[in-house]
């Protein structure tokens, strides 16, 4: 019986293989640690019969799913993945599976990020290993007032943290209303703007969608208050950037934290470099951590080789 050839894409941590029994599937495995380039998708990819995506790092469009006559299996990891033609790939035979997702992480990196800015971690660290001893003070959570742009799974998540340091919470969404906000001991926010204004500490939780492109804009970071922080563990089309770097000109807000980029992995000269060189230490940049746990991983990959052991066996799991 000829083995299925199975492609892992997008492995940037080099962890896969030990995240689950991939011999278990008793298939050809190939794992890519680097983004394909989107030139060299339908050539490199045509041999296999099952390709592993994670998350949306790989898009696969029907220009993509047509060219790869092999494909019969696509396995995302996380339930869904808005970034595959799932019409072409029913059109095409290739049926698509998901897997589990765990809801904690993305809110958990959002308050790492949220005290590192706030005790001012980085530039103690460095003036600590330096030789030198305190700068100045840092500030508490408690007793601020959070500001959540988005209330869903995430967001609720993140307003009981700030919840449990002492924190005022308000948030604002296009569909919130006062008894959803309620249900999380939350204010509602009347506009956006009424939001910013109220917030020494702004964080976006939305799902991006033409509604919600560029959402955050320069009207935004002009109404928040001197010396707020933004946070952005969400999707970076939320974000103007550049109305973000110049808002931080002017001190509105004075720092942020941001997880998510426009095109990841972050190319060398990519903008966001220059800016976290602009700013130093007021701009707290991180690699699209808010999912990137071992636990999770374990999760995804776990869930990925039972949708390819259900597809070996002739049942289909979590198909989307």
């Amino acid at each position: 019986m000829t083995k299925l050839k199975v492609a892992i894409l997008d492995d940037y941590s080099g962890v896969a293989l030990q995240a689950a029994d991939w011999d278990s599937l008793n298939a050809e495995i190939v794992v890519f640690t680097d983004p394909i380039p989107l030139g060299a998708l339908s050539d490199t990819l045509h041999p296999f019969d099952v390709i592993c995506l994670m998350r949306e790092r790989t898009p696969f469009p029907e220009s993509l799913i047509t060219a790869l006559p092999n494909l019969r299996l696509l396995v995302t990891t996380g339930p869904r993945n808005q970034s595959i033609d799932l019409a072409a790939a029913r059109a095409n035979g290739i049926t698509v599976c998901g897997t589990r997702s765990r809801k904690t992480t993305t809110a958990e990196l959002t308050m790492t990020l949220m005290l590192t800015l706030s005790r001012n971690i980085l530039p103690e660290a460095a003036s600590l290993r330096e030789g030198g001893w305190q700068g100045p003070p840092g500030r508490d959570l408690a007793g601020r007032s959070l500001g959540l742009v988005g209330l869903g799974n995430i967001g609720q998540q993140v307003a009981k943290l700030g919840q449990a340091f002492g924190m005022s919470v308000r948030a604002w969404s296009p569909n919130l209303d006062d008894a959803r906000a309620a249900q999380t001991s939350v204010m509602r926010a009347s506009s956006l703007e009424a939001l910013a204004e109220s917030s020494d500490i702004l964080s976006v939780h939305m799902v991006l969608s033409d509604r919600t492109r560029l959402l955050v804009g320069a009207s935004l970071f002009e109404a928040l208050p001197k010396g707020a922080i933004f946070l952005n563990t969400s999707r970076a089309g939320l974000v103007d950037r550049y109305a973000l770097w110049q808002g931080m000109r002017r001190g509105q807000p004075w720092t942020a934290g941001i997880d998510v980029f426009e095109d990841e992995p972050l190319p060398l000269n990519d903008p966001w470099r220059q800016a976290a060189t602009e700013f130093g230490d007021r701009l707290l940049l991180t690699p699209h951590l808010g999912y990137a746990t071992q636990t999770t991983w374990e999760l995804f990959y776990q869930d990925t080789v039972s949708a390819i052991a259900a597809f070996q066996s002739g049942s289909v799991i979590r198909e989307l």
